[in-house]
């Protein structure tokens, strides 16, 4: 048995580690937290000074026995869970559930997994940080008592199966707040005028100091140019700089990888694990930008070699904000010299973002000049201003340029032609081109991070699980949106003749924004109105930055706790006794052909339109039709409620049977011969086409052929399917999973009767679907060799 026992979070850690140590030194993965909040009443004390009640759940205890026995055995334990707070938290349920001696346990920490920091963290031990611990735990517990005691509230006072967060909730509130914003801005244009020149052969573009409000006004400008002179009145050459980006923090990676790549925050967050984990780059989750002096040294050795000496720039880092955890580095090369990595192509674009941002973040300065044209026009008092810019020397920008957020309607300065002051120009055309104001964007994911940021609310570690949590509870969704239509007026003065040209444009197409469900702007409002603390972006902060204190030992977790516990409780309490049942009902007109009233509501299914009162009478039974995706109950018209109702339609006859085309619960679908099949988002349930209509149904039934590997003449019930997780057996509405070793080819009809028979009780869909996916956890191996079958509910 080794001397020493080393524990990690993660498979992948442990084998990276294993290659640095000896053979003294055995390596074991506790996969991640071995016990959690327990999950009934009695996880959290209140009475008890909000003592936590940690139950180690049943998929970890075969991991406990092993590190159990194993560290028994052991000289020495080493706890080298990640050094944030949910790292410390791990190293301490180990060192409690464990029941490890002080005396005999050391716990580790390293920014990288290189071989000199593991070796220079085994040098260095130290003990549990029992105010990261705290600090961690202030935050699962206070996160508990806030889901726990709203979600029944709105359980009662909105809609069943509705959950609340105190970070998740505030999260979501940005979302809608600027939904609405976007939905009640009002549209302003004005004509902004652009010329073009003939410089020399080459074009060039000058734009007009201000806008014209109204068409009249621009037309009326074009004319005073029509036969005018144009000319060179001043030239003004200014030398800049431009600095590189600081190396990457967590948000700042996410936010990069969005708009470089169009990674969503968990991806990326999942994709930089696997390189922390091989050892690629230094850990992930950090809010620094700092890189230590070694990291500076190489990278200045890697830039002069390969660029130049003038291109070397060490630059040393500060962070800004004073919530910044522990002492972590900034996201980077764990070696400069590995340029290039092996892995997938999304572990190699990764890598290579972090690789370039780090690398430019310690070379110099790119430096500019620019070039401002100002051009005078006989007899009119408006001037034209053409800009340009000539790269000096491109320093950093060798290697890399941060991304914006922004969308901006020029496509940046461009290199003017050689110019004099006083030089005639030969005009092209002038053009007044009626723009339109334009809202605030929409977040993506990594803008809402940013903002998140912004305002102080979470940190690295709990960014990425925000926005996957209300985006899985459906209070959010993010999706691509096409734009809608609208006209525009453009003039044009071309050979002094001018003319005028109305044209159309689309506009507020949506790329991978997020958008607020019906749900989720109910609960917002519910929340809002009755738990304004809750919902303050502020006091959110505030909470974000007393974690920080019990981190720091300035603050003791439970008195924290304390102090708000008390007023939430009572809200709570007030709110579940005395509010009012949250209305999502709202009433949009009356229907022209019954003279009925149409209703919006939000139902269990999601939300509807309803013509008609609800009755017992089934002539007067109300109709009803689900919304489409992109609606809301709180912006629909009477119209788009009405164009609801004209399905489901009739594409056409196909093998002599109708096709119907119809929204339903999971979305737009075709039905034909009682068959069901789902329309593409990229397809309009309203404008789908017959031919179209047929290619679905083809295709529906090839993917079915594919699936169906094999029947049985003693039961037709009997299917072998091939599914997501591979084959499986189908009878009727329940399914059953195969052992791994399984033969397709070869299995019997009795082999099969037999597992159907082992397992007595259906399992329910969602139940099964868990096992599906804990079944291909190393945690569980051992408990799904036992069980040659496992049975899911369809």
């Amino acid at each position: 048995m080794s001397k020493n026992l080393v524990i990690v979070e993660s498979p992948a850690k442990a084998k990276t580690i294993e290659k640095f140590l000896g053979k003294d030194f055995t390596v074991k993965s506790c996969f991640g937290h071995i016990r959690d909040l327990a999950k009934g009443d009695d996880a959290i004390d209140v009475k008890g000074n909000f003592k936590p009640n940690y139950e180690v759940s049943d998929d970890k205890k075969a991991i406990v026995a092993e590190l159990k026995k194993l560290s028994k055995d052991a000289d020495l334990v080493w706890l080298a869970s990640d050094e944030d707070r949910e790292g410390e938290a791990i190293s301490w349920h180990l060192s409690e559930v464990l029941n490890l001696d002080e005396k005999k346990t050391r716990r580790i920490v390293f920014h990288e997994i290189t071989k000199p920091a593991i070796l220079k963290a085994i040098d260095n031990p130290r003990g549990i940080d029992k105010n990261l611990v705290d600090a961690q735990q202030a935050r699962r517990v206070l996160d508990r008592l806030v889901g726990f005691e709203l979600s029944p509230v709105l359980w009662k006072k909105v809609k069943g199966n509705l959950s609340a967060g105190r970070v998740q909730s505030v999260a979501v509130r940005l979302i809608v707040d600027r939904e609405r914003e976007i939905n009640n801005f009002n549209y302003s244009s004005a004509f902004r005028v652009i010329a073009r020149f003939n410089v020399g052969g080459k074009q060039m573009e000058a734009e007009l100091g201000k806008r014209f409000e109204t068409e009249a006004e621009a037309k009326a400008f074009l004319e005073k140019c029509v036969g005018a002179n144009f000319t060179i009145k001043n030239l003004e050459v200014k030398p800049s700089e431009k600095s590189p980006a600081p190396p990457f923090t967590t948000s700042t990676l996410q936010q990069e990888a969005s708009r470089k790549m169009g990674y969503g925050v968990s991806i990326t967050m999942s994709i930089a694990q696997k390189l922390y984990e091989n050892g690629l780059i230094t850990y992930m989750r950090t809010d620094s930008v700092n890189l230590s002096e070694l990291a500076i040294a190489s990278a200045q050795n890697y830039i002069s070699s390969n660029f130049g000496e003038k291109y070397s720039r060490p630059m040393r880092y500060t962070t800004k904000n004073d919530s910044a955890q522990e002492a972590h580095e900034a996201i980077r090369p764990t070696y400069f010299e590995n340029v290039e990595i092996e892995g997938t192509p999304q572990e190699k674009r990764l890598y290579d973002l972090i690789y370039k941002r780090a690398i430019a973040s310690q070379m110099a300065k790119a430096q500019i000049e620019k070039t401002i044209a100002t051009i005078a026009i006989d007899g009119v008092t408006e001037q034209l201003v053409a800009t340009g810019e000539v790269l000096k020397f491109d320093g950093f920008l060798k290697v890399y340029l941060e991304s914006t957020d922004d969308d901006q309607e020029d496509e940046g300065s461009k290199m003017l032609p050689p110019l004099a002051v006083g030089e005639q120009l030969v005009l092209n055309q002038i053009q007044a081109t009626e723009r339109f104001t334009r809202p605030a964007p929409r977040y993506t994911e990594a803008s809402l991070v940013k903002r998140l940021e912004e305002l102080g609310i979470g940190r690295p570690s709990t960014y990425a699980p925000t926005i996957s949590t209300i985006q899985k509870r459906g209070y959010v969704v993010k999706e691509d949106r096409e734009g809608k239509e609208r006209n525009f007026v453009q003039l044009t003065l071309e050979k002094q003749v001018i003319s005028r040209e109305d044209r159309t444009e689309k506009f507020a197409s949506e790329k991978s924004k997020l958008f607020p469900s019906d749900i989720g702007m109910i609960v917002t409002d519910f929340l809002s109105k009755h738990f304004e603390q809750i919902m303050d972006f502020n006091f959110t902060a505030s909470v974000e930055e007393e974690f920080d204190k019990i981190a720091r030992g300035q603050l003791v977790w439970n008195k924290m706790i304390e102090k708000f516990y008390g007023p939430f409780h009572a809200t709570v309490t007030n709110t579940s006794e005395n509010a009012e049942r949250q209305n999502a009902e709202r009433t949009i007109g009356i229907d022209p052909e019954t003279g009925k009233t149409v209703y919006v509501k939000v139902g269990r299914y999601g939300p509807f339109a309803q013509i008609g009162d609800n009755s017992d009478d089934e002539a007067l039974k109300p109709k009803y039709a689900s919304l489409r995706a992109g609606q809301l109950t709180e912006t629909i018209t009477l119209e788009e409620a009405l164009d609801l109702f004209k399905l489901p339609r009739v594409v056409g006859n196909f093998e002599g049977k109708d096709i119907k085309a119809a929204i339903g619960r999971f979305g737009p679908y075709l039905m034909h011969d009682s068959k069901f099949i789902s329309i593409p988002k990229t397809d309009d349930v309203f404008a789908i086409e017959f031919d179209r209509a047929v290619e679905l149904i083809e295709g529906k039934r090839i993917s079915d052929a594919n699936k169906l590997l094999k029947t049985f003449e003693e039961d037709a019930e009997v299917k072998i399917l091939n599914g997501r997780w591979g084959p499986y057996i189908a009878k009727g509405r329940d399914n059953y999973r195969l052992p791994k070793t399984t033969k397709v080819e070869e299995l019997t009809y009795e082999v099969v009767a037999k597992i159907i028979e082992a397992e007595a009780k259906p399992a329910s869909k969602k139940t099964a679907a868990k096992k599906v996916v804990a079944a291909k956890t190393p945690a569980k191996k051992t408990a799904a060799k036992k069980t040659a079958a496992k049975k899911v509910k369809k």
